[in-house]
């Protein structure tokens, strides 16, 4: 017992350690204003198309575009837009065209949008996210810092659902614990890339040159991918703590929740059974074990020999997503239920692996992807 115990603390303080090496957007100002293009792809977005338009109004920065693509949405989202947008001639709505053969959805629709940009900056949004006023120039400013050509982030999360409680912040999670943030933002190591699809900043010659979106047509995961080329082409990808300037109201349902990881969640894995049963293992000791301890703690207090020491892994595993949780801008009172979390996406990785085995595809927002 005293082995795991020194194991589940080494694993917290690992986690602390690594969030030093993710820089945090803050509010920064700027002595020039390129030209940014914000790009938006929309399919069946009616739900946000509003709310996204006003949130794109609030902000700061005086030198934006907005390109909004319409990919073939088969509810009111292009009518919103228009109405929504009014006479702001920033703002310029497509239609996308019929998506071809090996290309992904989202990938084809953002190709689009970034042969109509004539920004020197590239922003990539989805619908769902609504940004701080300052958002702009604090990105540009931190880019230029650190000289990156990419930049991304987690947004924060608002969760309202029991699997979005569950789920949704585990992506912050997985960030925070297993990439190795170091080799993330300061080296060349092409393994350790992560970004958020929702919130991804280029610069356009950096994006031109490794090929943009055309370079990972058929990618569905396919934030990563874009990381991944970048830094093929020698090109610095910095991945940011952007929670005070980035929300996304990722899912309305536990349905959509379900089939959105479902959809990324074992490709983003590589595919690989071997990592599947690592994770599996290490996810089953670490993570569901001390609810299983505690609870037999628990017995041995009724029982009258109370046992302390069954109880300090759960405390250790709460307080390491606690801890996520704070950084990330999440509620802390969910971390109180990490046990969950892991079984629940453990579950998912299985499902979303027989899915992929089975060739049935993923299913979202209409279409169906292998």
């Amino acid at each position: 017992m005293l082995t795991y115990q020194i194991a589940l603390i080494l694993l917290l303080i690992w986690t602390v350690v690594n969030s030093f090496f993710m820089p945090t957007l803050r509010k920064q100002g700027l002595t020039e204003y390129p030209l940014v293009s914000i790009l938006i792809p929309l399919r069946n977005e009616e739900k946000n198309a509003r709310k996204l338009v006003q949130s794109l109004k609030r902000l700061s920065y005086p030198n934006l575009e907005f390109i909004m693509l319409d990919d073939q949405s088969a509810d009111q989202t292009r009518e919103i837009l228009l109405h929504s947008t009014g006479n702001d001639s920033r703002f310029s709505i497509l239609s996308g065209a019929p998506m071809p053969s090996g290309w992904s959805g989202k990938v084809h629709a953002c190709h689009q949008l970034s042969h109509k940009a004539a920004g020197d900056y590239f922003l990539f949004l989805d619908a769902d996210v609504r940004l701080h006023p300052s958002t702009i120039e604090s990105t540009l400013s931190l880019m230029k810092e650190k000289k990156a050509a990419m930049l991304s982030g987690f947004p924060n999360f608002p969760v309202k659902h029991v699997l979005e409680k569950w789920l949704v912040p585990m992506q912050h999670f997985l960030i925070y614990f297993h990439l190795p943030l170091y080799f993330a933002n300061y080296t060349s190591m092409i393994s350790a890339s992560a970004a958020h699809g929702a919130f991804m900043m280029f610069e356009k010659k950096s994006y031109e040159q490794f090929g943009g979106h055309a370079s990972i047509k058929s990618s569905i995961v396919d934030d990563v991918a874009l990381a991944r080329t970048a830094k093929k082409h020698n090109h610095r990808v910095l991945l940011a703590n952007v929670t005070d300037f980035v929300t996304c109201y990722m899912y309305d349902s536990n349905k959509s929740v379900w089939e959105g990881f479902k959809k990324n969640i074992f490709p983003g894995f590589g595919r690989s059974i071997t990592i599947v049963i690592l994770f599996t293992l290490f996810y089953s000791t670490f993570y569901i074990l001390p609810l299983f301890l505690a609870i037999y703690g628990i017995y041995t207090m009724i029982a009258g020999e109370l046992q302390t020491s069954y109880f300090l892994p759960m405390l250790l595993i709460i307080l390491q997503k606690a801890f996520i949780d704070y950084r990330s801008g999440q509620k802390i009172t969910l971390s109180l239920a990490i046990s969950l979390s892991a079984a629940a996406f453990l579950i998912l990785l299985y499902s979303s692996m027989i899915a992929s085995f089975k060739k049935t595809g993923y299913s979202w927002k209409g279409r169906t992807y292998q």
